[in-house]
């Protein structure tokens, strides 16, 4: 970190106040948000900001809703206490083994939703596959006021959004699904995962499946849905093999990412055993 120096931590305690910080600070100021990713910036050989605004002292971006419609996560819910909270929903058991399978538990009890949502440079966010799996939605506030974003559409513009804005909450939809979330962790460091799948489908009374969702994450630079293969499993049967083997068929829609940890081949092989081990897990729920 020579010759970067950090001169300013703003802590609003209103959603408007952060607005009005990062207003104020232009491009000299961002969000403290995906904190551990942003100091082992100096290890990338990447410049840190001059200021940062804490989240940490608004209320609102702390709660978790519970209703008959829908679950609303506050953008500063810990990994964590997201696990804590939700591990009685059956639904959602794919976003809580995402959430208490990232990282460590050190990072788990300070790493946040919104971080995670926000850090375009990570590649290798656990809870982004889960939550497109969920179809959920993101509330972001800005100058202009507030809106609500898929999931998916969030991931394509969080880059060219103007630098005032701020993720509020993430708002998932309550449907009866069955959910899991697979991972495989670096051999060295096992806090960042080769590949990521989690998966979120509704199955028949006759053990077929519909509403069949595959969310793909690490593997490409942005985490997405894997719609071919959502497609040629619609219908089917929850047949373990047979889906493993239509993973394997369908794999190339990938081109995985190259990095200093792996090849970008090598994410994509792994791909179809994680979906077998997602979809295994499904089948003892």
């Amino acid at each position: 970190m020579q010759g970067q120096q950090i001169t300013g931590l703003y802590k609003p305690e209103t959603v408007a106040e952060a607005l009005a910080a990062l207003s104020d600070l232009g491009g000299g100021g961002t969000v403290m948000a995906g904190a551990t990713w942003i100091m082992r910036a100096p290890f990338r050989q990447e410049p840190m900001k001059p200021a940062y605004v804490s989240l940490a002292q608004i209320p609102e971006l702390h709660r978790i809703e519970l209703t008959q419609a829908h679950v609303r996560i506050g953008s500063a819910v810990t990994h964590a206490r997201l696990v804590r909270e939700l591990q009685a929903i059956p639904e959602l058991r794919g976003l809580v083994s995402a959430a208490g399978d990232s990282a460590n538990p050190a990072v788990r009890q300070a790493a946040t939703v919104g971080g995670n949502l926000c850090t375009a440079e990570f590649a290798a966010a656990d809870l982004i596959p889960a939550l497109l799996c969920q179809d959920a939605e993101v509330e972001i506030v800005t100058t202009e006021g507030r809106q609500l974003l898929s999931l998916d559409a969030f991931l394509g513009l969080r880059e060219r959004l103007e630098r005032g804005y701020l993720l509020v909450s993430v708002l998932v939809p309550r449907r009866p699904l069955a959910s899991a979330h697979a991972r495989l962790p670096l051999r060295k460091a096992g806090d960042y995962p080769v590949a990521i799948v989690s998966v979120a489908v509704e199955r028949r009374p006759d053990g077929h499946m519909r509403g069949v969702a595959i969310g793909v994450g690490s593997v490409e630079a942005v985490a997405r849905r894997w719609r071919g293969l959502e497609r040629a499993l619609e219908g089917l049967p929850l047949d373990v093999s047979r889906i493993h083997q239509l993973a394997l068929d369908l794999a190339d829609e990938f081109v995985g990412r190259d990095g200093p940890e792996v090849p970008g081949w090598y994410r994509v092989k792994v791909l179809p055993t994680l979906v077998r081990r997602a979809f295994a897990t499904l089948q003892q729920h």
